[in-house]
């Protein structure tokens, strides 16, 4: 009876280690998979923790010509709150694969389905800079679960 409660003993604890191993080693998915419109373009959110990176799900037909497609990354950050920090990319046809990053940051709608931040960046012209700023403003409102 003894060797049997061992053997028993032995294959939970090998039950356990196994599952424990396979807990570790499994890819940490996000948290959070929501689509959103964004000025035209289908967004894909992806929220892991605190960390939010918005992707292009369906980006608008224009927008192929600065080498935007399914997958590109337009804001990564965080969300503090009911507050999005980060970084955003411009693109532009003239330097498809290259695009500007700069800061923003913002608010969430409370009802968490509404995002609006925004950032200054440097006008390029050509891929060159001008010596000129603007203020960006980035609008995400929810449309559905991807």
């Amino acid at each position: 009876m003894f060797k049997e409660i061992f053997v028993t003993m032995n294959s939970t604890f090998t039950t356990v280690v196994i599952t424990s191993i396979c807990i570790v080693a499994m890819p940490n998915y996000s948290k959070a998979d929501s689509c959103w419109d964004h000025n035209g373009s289908l967004m894909r959110l992806q929220a892991n923790g605190n960390d939010r990176w918005l992707y292009y799900e369906n980006p608008r037909a224009v927008l192929r010509q600065a080498g935007v497609y399914t997958g590109t990354l337009l804001f990564e950050g965080r969300k503090s709150g009911n507050w999005y920090s980060g970084e955003a990319r411009v693109f532009s046809k003239y330097c498809p694969g290259d695009p500007l990053i700069y800061d923003v940051q913002g608010p969430v709608r409370a009802d968490q389905l509404h995002v609006t931040v925004r950032g200054t960046r440097e006008v390029y012209k050509k891929c060159q800079p001008t010596g000129q700023f603007v203020e960006d403003t980035l609008i995400f409102t929810y449309s559905h679960d991807c």
